[in-house]
């Protein structure tokens, strides 16, 4: 890489830390921390543990906001030096260490700037996930298990926990649906980028005359819920069924256990847990799924009450087409939304999410504060 070139990330990476740090006051920040400790430390804070809780949880946020900055400040601050250093005795070593800096601190700026965008309020939570394939049969089926495999690579190079709440195998292979819990910091504010239609376009290997063909599936991505949102359910508006864990994949599920389906008759909502070890620990997990569903109704809804008031025109995002993965006759996969697209399918498939999360974000940013 050329000197000039360095000097001129250089100046972007500062750009962007000055407009980070017009978002938000620091002095401000540092003072909010400090008021939070000090009321850790009154008598009688640990009275009531769940409130308590709460304030420690959103003061180590803040704190994360305020360090992370601070890094990055101090990362930026220090690529400079070296700059500083390399042009006046253009060592090649200094060179090298500039290279990796600079490499070391745009993946720090991604991070940091990944976090600043998801400021939504259940950004912060678990995800719970589904896929469920289109019509097709074993086509889409097939496909929908493609997608399950992708979003565990994706966990896994985050080191994020999956945990499978129902997993309902195909007739001949693939998955007719399935239902994950994914833990980790800010799970659910990186994957409501995935929720709508995915569209497959391939040579299908079930084909014996080789022919293409284009398969659908649908994912579902709805944040876990904690006790202090509120969600009301009434007992008399939910029919419980109790079936057995059977059939493929059991590498998912527990075949020793009650499986649960609970169906919510006013919205016609079906949830599924088999994988927990006892009925009770199924039906728990099937009512917090449901739970979170219906918030997600509530949430759509509200959305669309308040867009009719302004007049605008909502894309409905379960029915839309959110990315189409093409491998024939040219590999390409395009986000229809943000229009982000790379010729790399198989990392796509491997995992490799982080771009489209991220161009979904920047575009979402944009449409909910247009110039």
């Amino acid at each position: 890489m050329e000197f000039g070139e360095i000097k001129s990330n250089i100046s972007e990476i500062e750009e962007k830390i000055d407009q980070f740090r017009g978002l938000f006051d620091l002095e401000n920040l540092e003072e909010s921390i400090a008021e939070n400790e000090s009321r850790m430390t009154q008598n009688g804070f640990w009275d009531d543990h769940e409130k308590a809780q709460k304030l420690i949880d959103e003061n180590n946020l803040l704190k994360d906001k305020y360090d992370n900055f601070k890094n990055l400040e101090q990362s930026s601050e220090d690529l400079s030096v070296l700059a500083e250093l390399y042009q006046e005795d253009e060592d090649p070593e200094l060179m090298e260490q500039l290279e990796d800096n600079l490499e070391s601190i745009n993946k720090e700026m991604q991070t940091y700037e990944l976090t600043m965008l998801l400021s939504e309020p259940y950004d912060s939570h678990n995800a719970i996930l589904e896929i469920h394939p289109g019509a097709g049969g074993t086509e889409s089926q097939d496909w929908g298990e493609m997608l399950l495999r992708m979003y565990e690579r994706w966990a896994d190079q985050h080191e994020f926990k999956v945990e499978f709440e129902d997993y309902q195998p195909g007739d001949v292979t693939g998955i007719k649906s399935v239902s994950i819990m994914i833990t980790g910091p800010n799970a659910y504010g990186l994957l409501r980028s995935e929720r709508g239609v995915h569209r497959l376009v391939r040579i299908s290997p079930f084909d014996s005359a080789g022919r293409r063909h284009t398969s659908f599936a649908s994912v579902d991505v709805m944040p876990e819920l904690d006790d202090s949102i509120d969600v009301e359910i009434n007992d008399d508006d939910l029919r419980v069924d109790v079936f057995r864990s059977s059939g493929a994949g059991g590498q998912h599920i527990n075949k020793t256990s009650s499986a649960v389906r609970i169906t919510h008759i006013p919205t016609g909502i079906v949830v599924s847990s088999q994988a927990q070890r006892s009925q009770l620990q199924n039906r728990q997990t099937a009512m917090s799924m449901l739970k979170a569903k219906l918030f997600q109704k509530e949430q759509e809804e509200q959305a669309k009450r308040n867009a009719e008031i302004k007049g605008e025109q909502m894309d409905i995002g379960w029915g839309s087409q959110i990315r189409s993965y093409v491998f024939h006759p040219y590999t390409m996969v395009k986000d229809h939304r943000s229009n982000y697209e790379t010729g790399n399918g198989q990392a796509v498939m491997d995992g490799d999410l982080d771009q489209f999360i991220y161009a979904y974000l920047q575009w979402k940013l944009q449409g909910d504060n247009p110039d």
